[in-house]
């Protein structure tokens, strides 16, 4: 599956936005770089839908500007008024070519749902590979008001449970796309997370 990330130049806060090409394409988060439908337009003229994996500024902040430049579907874990289709914990869907099973995650967000596919790991930000904070396995803050260090153990729990072993991609909310073992990854990332120290010691 060819997978474009669409916010790569942005030189404002942003997530990462994944463009997945194929039977149906589809855009994981929109982002909050403006002229992110540009991007998208430049590989494809026809976007089936928008995942949103939590609805943190940075991941919705282009969601509308998307949904009306392509018409297209928006599917969410919680209310929002484009969602045209909710989604739940065990859903399946197709994510570009590759069917994917959804996995509430919360703890960085109430909302948060990772999609899990037989080759592909969309974590959203629940696990990165790298984010200043760790370059090898990091997982998402949960410092602000609403969050929780114990529901996001939890999820990475999760995460691990129902990954196959044949997943050897992982598209981060943040950081690099990582190639490999991404259950090391995970695993990784799930061990910091236990320590429930302070991701950013300084801040």
């Amino acid at each position: 599956m060819d997978v474009v990330t669409v916010t790569e130049d942005a030189e404002v806060f942003t997530c990462n936005a994944y463009l997945a090409l194929g039977e149906q394409p589809t855009l994981v988060d929109a982002g909050a770089m403006a002229g992110v439908e540009e991007v998208v337009a430049d590989h494809t003229d026809q976007l089936e839908k928008v995942i949103v994996t939590h609805q943190h500024s940075d991941h919705v902040q282009q969601l509308d500007t998307v949904i009306e430049a392509f018409d297209a579907d928006c599917q969410a874990f919680a209310e929002h008024p484009a969602r045209t289709h909710a989604l739940s914990d065990g859903d399946e869907l197709v994510v570009g070519d590759e069917h994917c099973e959804v996995v509430h995650t919360p703890g960085h967000g109430d909302d948060h749902v990772s999609l899990v596919g037989r080759r592909s790991l969309f974590s959203g930000d629940v696990v990165v590979y790298n984010d200043g904070a760790f370059e090898d396995g990091s997982f998402g803050r949960t410092d602000y008001p609403g969050l929780s260090r114990e529901r996001l153990i939890e999820s990475i729990r999760e995460l691990l449970d129902r990954i196959p072993d044949t997943v050897e991609t992982m598209y981060a909310g943040h950081g690099d796309v990582f190639a490999g073992d991404v259950h090391e990854i995970v695993e990784r990332a799930l061990k910091r997370a236990k320590r429930r120290e302070p991701k950013y010691p300084d801040e």
